[in-house]
């Protein structure tokens, strides 16, 4: 009993650490060799943060990911494989990594495997998804594909802020606060534009 009121305690400390935070400074991530990276590496730089799998109907994306990383320096991309979304990153990390960098050549920065959602979500996603709030998928076919397999698992799933699939993208500014969020199913010219106006 006394380690679950421990638990619940530990857990509500990381809720409110997501919650007063105002930039992302103040989270760290274990990288792939164990290492904790301070967010706080990354200040000055426009930021996108993405949870990832290696298969996925969107695994394709890493390609247009690593475009964006060669074509603007001042962009730093950061890389979480997640296996929450149909078990779509069920590898070990060090497979992730030789997967991404021998079938997309990707250069950007990777870490050590994720929860986006539930109890054991990465603080820094918990603050991200206090910031940024599921707006849907859009009107493309993708889309509708998307929310009509969600929404079979459960009717009101877009009432919630949780990441919804992999490739989720959120766009933090120079500041470190998170501005705009992408649903996978955006188009990338999207993302790209979005980026050009913070560089």
């Amino acid at each position: 009993m006394k380690k679950f009121h421990i638990l619940t305690l530990a857990l509500a400390l990381f809720s409110l650490t997501a919650t007063a935070q105002r930039d992302i400074y103040g989270f760290t991530a274990r990288g792939q060799g164990g290492r904790e990276i301070s967010m706080s590496e990354y200040k000055g730089k426009v930021v996108l943060i993405v949870n990832t799998a290696t298969q996925c109907g969107f695994t394709p994306q890493y390609a247009a990911l690593q475009q964006l990383a060669e074509k603007y320096k001042d962009l730093v991309i950061l890389d979480f494989p997640c296996n929450q979304f149909g078990q779509q990153a069920p590898e070990p990390i060090k497979k992730i990594n030789e997967f991404c960098t021998t079938n997309y050549a990707t250069t950007f920065q990777r870490f050590d495997k994720v929860f986006v959602n539930g109890a054991n979500a990465t603080p820094l996603f918990t603050y991200l998804k206090k910031k940024l709030r599921f707006r849907g998928f859009g009107p493309s076919e993708f889309g509708m594909r998307m929310d009509n397999m969600l929404r079979r698992q459960n009717p009101k799933y877009d009432k919630s802020r949780d990441i919804k699939w992999n490739f989720t993208k959120f766009l933090v500014n120079r500041k470190g606060r998170p501005v705009q969020r992408f649903e996978p199913t955006a188009d990338m010219k999207e993302v790209e534009a979005a980026i050009v106006k913070l560089l």
